[in-house]
């Protein structure tokens, strides 16, 4: 498992990365995260069982007191999962770009509105998961975004629990649901739709930005999830 680590005392953040990409891809969020005190955890998940088995068995192995877990797109999914399981263990939740892994037939009924298959699939990964914004105007940040997620193949997943609008209510964890104004997969609506399932829940859509906001507008994403976690 490659595994980064920035250690010390301070209390831990655990980041997952999207199913496109591997734990490098955070390499906007660590500095600026391990800068405000917190020790950042990035790991690169394996395709074999459960992927919050995966993260449960690191924790442990880590020793890890209660720590705050932020996801995006299927590491989101994966947070949910380990969220649903373990709650306990987390001091809060943050739910960036995602789909959820939401089961519930009038929900993938939507979603394939939203993202027609195999039309959608078939685009290239930088055309489905970085905004037009971003493409247009950072052509050198497109191409390193496109070198690390080439890096490595994608990572499929497996869920333990089956995720229900129904199994999003019994979330009591401090909550932040963040997309971007041009998310194809999390559009503000569909944001809007979960933060009414999760309650209590804090929501911010950023601007100019797609499915990767974490890589197309770090300083607002950091600022956001940075002012979130000091809460917690």
């Amino acid at each position: 498992m490659d595994l980064q680590d920035t250690g010390g005392k301070g209390t831990p953040v655990v980041f997952l990365h999207a199913a496109t990409g591997h734990g490098g891809m955070w390499e906007h969020q660590l500095p600026a995260f391990a800068a405000a005190g917190y020790r950042c955890i990035a790991f690169d998940r394996s395709a074999e069982g459960f992927a919050s088995d995966q993260l449960e068995a690191l924790a442990a192995k880590l020793a890890l007191p209660r720590f705050h877990l932020v996801g995006t797109a299927a590491g989101a999914i994966i947070a949910v999962d380990y969220a649903l399981s373990h709650a306990p263990r987390l001091r809060s939740l943050v739910l960036a770009n995602t789909i959820v892994g939401v089961q519930d037939a009038d929900y993938l009924e939507m979603s394939q509105r939203l993202r027609p298959s195999p039309q959608f699939d078939k685009m290239p990964a930088d055309f489905r998961e970085l905004g037009p914004s971003y493409r247009a105007a950072n052509a050198e940040g497109t191409k390193r975004w496109n070198t690390l997620a080439k890096a490595k193949p994608r990572v499929s997943y497996t869920t333990r629990n089956r995720i229900t609008y129904a199994a999003l209510e019994t979330i009591k964890l401090p909550t932040l649901l963040l997309t971007g104004d041009a998310d194809l997969y999390m559009p503000p609506p569909v944001l809007k739709m979960f933060a009414t399932r999760i309650k209590g829940s804090e929501s911010a859509v950023l601007p100019e930005c797609g499915h990767s906001a974490y890589w197309e507008q770090p300083e607002l994403f950091n600022r956001a999830v940075l002012e979130f976690l000091k809460k917690y």
